[in-house]
């Protein structure tokens, strides 16, 4: 465990001091992308089952897409910062079928003493045209580019939230304790690549929705189910 963690303290550290994101490997192969989506499928699985997260359970349905991070590591001693991967699933305006997923990289680095490792799961709802467009981009700074809240949890899950993103976070049984404020968010096209078999940016995956890979069919039935529920 303790060395998994300084693994991890590592990658967020690296990604902190060079203010870039987490470089895709070369040579990913399918089944990376594929565990990734399975991770994402049980992160989406947690936070539906979490009554805390009853905004969440409530609001997906008006959602453009979801933004899931199976894990994203914070670390820091004097550079701190945090990192990870994500999977993102749009719904379609015309046919309110959801498709995907694109892959994507988030990073953020932060000066100042930090101390430990902390991992946590997200899922961010992107609830504009807006905040849809800037995903399609090659990269993009979430707090800069768009603006992003954090999702009400517990007894706050009535609020009203008015934000181009509304974040959601669970580390540890600690609700909304990761800021995605700064976060750079950036596509992985050699991820995207290798799992539908050849040359594809997220418009061709997300807008167009001219490529499929069957393994996807359980993440984006859950994440369909989930949208329709009242």
């Amino acid at each position: 465990m303790l060395k998994r963690l300084l693994q991890h303290a590592g990658v967020a550290i690296a990604a902190a001091a060079s203010l870039a994101l987490i470089a895709p490997a070369a040579s990913a192969q399918s089944a990376d992308q594929q565990k990734l989506v399975v991770e994402a499928e049980k992160t989406l699985s947690n936070f539906l089952r979490d009554p805390e997260m009853s905004w969440l359970q409530n609001n997906l349905g008006r959602a453009k897409a979801v933004l899931i991070a199976p894990e994203i590591v914070k670390a820091g001693f004097i550079f701190g910062g945090s990192g990870g991967r994500a999977v993102l699933v749009a719904r379609d305006p015309k046919t309110g079928k959801w498709v995907g997923p694109a892959f994507y990289t988030m990073a953020t680095a932060s000066v100042g003493f930090q101390a430990g490792v902390a991992v946590s799961e997200t899922i961010t709802a992107v609830m504009t045209d807006k905040g849809l467009n800037s995903l399609l981009s090659s990269s993009f700074k979430i707090g800069a580019d768009v603006s992003v809240a954090a999702g009400p949890v517990g007894a706050g899950a009535k609020s009203d939230v008015i934000a181009d993103l509304i974040a959601f976070s669970r580390s540890k049984g600690v609700y909304g304790g990761l800021n995605l404020d700064g976060t750079v968010v950036k596509t992985s096209d050699d991820w995207n690549s290798a799992y539908f078999g050849k040359t594809v940016l997220p418009p061709d995956i997300l807008v167009r929705a001219n490529v499929h890979n069957k393994d996807a069919d359980k993440l984006l039935a859950d994440v369909t189910k989930a949208a329709v529920k009242k």
